[in-house]
């Protein structure tokens, strides 16, 4: 009997990983077509036909894009609020998430319900706008990295998963010595790494994707996000490509523009994720074991 069963469930894993492995071939043939088509050479290119290997490789549209000061300028804006968007949004929400598993904290409670109910019940598009423009933050990269700080989900995910960890360790800490503070950050965050890793990914990609608030707060073209020039430039190749540069008066195909500055916007998610994927898959499940 354990005989059959073990045959059945080396079937069913055979079946399963041929399956996931055929799946994930064919999701990423617009990844490879993607790459392919940005680094073939303009004499040779033919729109819309896919060639594993190029008949003459080039990189001038990446060379053309590099040379461009408002892609460069898109670029280092979304480097800017990712690094430092990440950062506040690991601060702010494992910080408070830690105050709230502190049942002595005062107001513990109501600041709970609050949070549950920023989740329940959205204020809009319109109050966002009135609030940030009342705080001076228009058409600055700071609308796109403070009223997005944290949020209830990720609040309420961190919460669950520093309740896993044993209070005993907290109370020795403090018959220690030790102050809340180095509780928290000798203790509380070298624990929560599988967590810290997987939010680090969460909001990292978040804010490398940033496109609505951007249009919607931004009006100045050189304060753009990376995601808003890449959507111009899909609709419009030479709408946003100004400036000064010696690759300007080449005469590139539009497709091959525009399929560079997709691989170029997607390119550092693709390196980082790899790196945290282990971490991530171990940080969601942990953080899901309380609710």
């Amino acid at each position: 009997m354990s005989f059959v069963q073990s045959k059945r469930l080396t079937l069913f894993d055979y079946i399963n990983y041929s399956a996931l492995t055929i799946i994930s071939i064919i999701s990423s043939f617009p990844i490879l077509y993607l790459i392919i088509v940005s680094l073939t050479d303009k004499d040779v290119y033919v729109p819309f036909q896919f060639n594993i290997w190029p008949e003459k490789w080039s990189l001038e549209a990446y060379s053309y894009l590099l040379s461009t000061p408002s892609f460069l300028a898109a670029y280092k804006n979304t480097i800017f609020i990712t690094i430092i968007g990440t950062f506040l949004n690991l601060l702010f929400t494992f910080t408070m998430a830690y105050g709230l598993t502190e049942k002595q904290m005062p107001f513990r409670n109501m600041m709970m319900g609050m949070v549950i109910l920023t989740l329940v019940f959205n204020p809009g598009i319109i109050p966002n706008y009135l609030l940030v423009k009342q705080l001076g933050m228009l058409n600055s990269l700071s609308s796109l990295i403070w009223p997005v700080l944290t949020n209830a989900w990720s609040l309420i995910v961190v919460k669950s998963f520093l309740e896993t960890i044993p209070s005993e360790l907290k109370e020795s800490a403090k018959i220690d010595g030790s102050t809340d503070l180095g509780i928290f950050f000798r203790i509380i965050l070298p624990l929560s790494m599988p967590a810290v890793a997987a939010f680090t990914l969460f909001f990292a990609i978040a804010h490398w994707n940033t496109y609505f608030n951007a249009i919607l707060y931004l009006t100045d073209t050189n304060k753009w996000t990376l995601q808003v020039l890449v959507k111009t430039l899909v609709l419009d190749a030479s709408s946003s490509m100004t400036g000064n540069s010696a690759a300007t008066d080449q005469v590139l195909p539009e497709e091959t523009i525009r399929i560079a500055s997709v691989v170029l916007a997607m390119l550092p998610i693709l390196i980082v994720y790899p790196f945290l994927q282990k971490h991530f898959a171990k940080g969601v499940m942990l953080g899901s074991v309380k609710g």
